[in-house]
């Protein structure tokens, strides 16, 4: 495993994330999903998977993973513009994009916009909306301001701390992350714990939590971009994942140019807690076809 450092700036501030380096041939980027425990690290078991045909690049999203991270107003701007630069000046037209939850839709945005950026695109558990957002079946005014005063010195960080301790990241992962309760032991818990207490955690969890972060702002934006997109797509998911977010699933896999593999277990983190199932789903779809990358 190689690691390194990938520095970018946005609105004239510095970001640093990190990036792993596994194995060798046709290159792959594994892009972890947003949330407040999410890093490149969940991609490892996954990464490790396929690396003996693939040079495999795990990475953090900025605000996100395991650095510190800038008071930033995060917004999908930033996030369009952090995986442009990934894919013109990182990780050049890879072979293929695998990607998770949010980060899983920014990918087919940019796939749907730029037909040369991969050879092929898989999305594993993919969301477009927040998870305030999808409990309230849409966006509130409270959302912003909810962001706004997490933002503050000495309250925000308060208020953020009540919904990333050990019982709420314990409670989020059994309600709609994993389906084994037993899958967080105490040194996974440890490590998410440590991932939301990182200097800066905060601004980009709240604005992913209440929806600021959303890609898209409907189903049929989603569909849209899947049908606009020229290169072959793959979608895995769990039986288990969660209903509402497995209807938007089901909508994106019944596309007539959208392949898709239910496995029978797992729910949004199938991709961390069953590594193997997913790395079968995938490697035939990798190997399809001619190679890029």
């Amino acid at each position: 495993m190689q690691t390194e450092q990938v520095a970018w700036s946005w609105r004239g501030e510095s970001v640093r994330v990190g990036i792993d380096w596994l194995g060798s041939g046709p290159s792959v980027l594994l892009l972890p999903a947003l949330s407040s425990i999410s890093t490149r690290r969940e991609m490892r078991p996954l990464q490790e998977c396929l690396s003996a045909q693939y040079r495999i690049a795990a990475i953090d999203w900025p605000g996100f993973g395991d650095q510190s991270r800038p008071a930033l107003d995060w917004d999908p701007e930033a996030y369009s513009a952090f995986l442009a630069f990934l894919l013109t000046s990182v990780i050049p037209h890879p072979h293929a994009i695998i990607a998770a939850g949010h980060a899983a839709t920014y990918a087919l945005k940019h796939v749907a916009g730029d037909a040369t950026a991969t050879g092929r695109l898989v999305l594993i558990a993919p969301t477009w909306r927040g998870p305030l957002p999808t409990m309230m079946g849409g966006h509130r005014p409270f959302f912003g301001r909810l962001c706004r005063l997490v933002d503050l010195p000495g309250i925000g960080p308060l208020i953020y701390r009540l919904n990333v301790n050990r019982m709420m990241v314990r409670r989020m992962g059994a309600g709609h992350v994993y389906v084994d309760r037993g899958f967080l032991t105490e040194e996974r818990l440890r490590e998410k714990l440590a991932v939301t207490r990182a200097t800066g955690a905060r601004f980009a969890s709240v604005r992913f939590v209440t929806g600021l972060l959303d890609p898209l702002r409907s189903r049929d934006e989603l569909l849209d971009l899947a049908r606009q997109a020229a290169v072959p797509i793959l979608l895995v998911h769990g039986a288990e994942t969660p209903p509402r977010s497995r209807a938007e699933m089901e909508a994106l896999a019944a596309l007539p140019n959208v392949s898709s593999v239910r496995l029978a277990r797992g729910k949004l983190a199938v991709h961390e807690e069953f590594p193997d199932a997913t790395a079968e789903a995938i490697a035939p779809f990798l190997q399809d076809g001619p190679r890029a990358g």
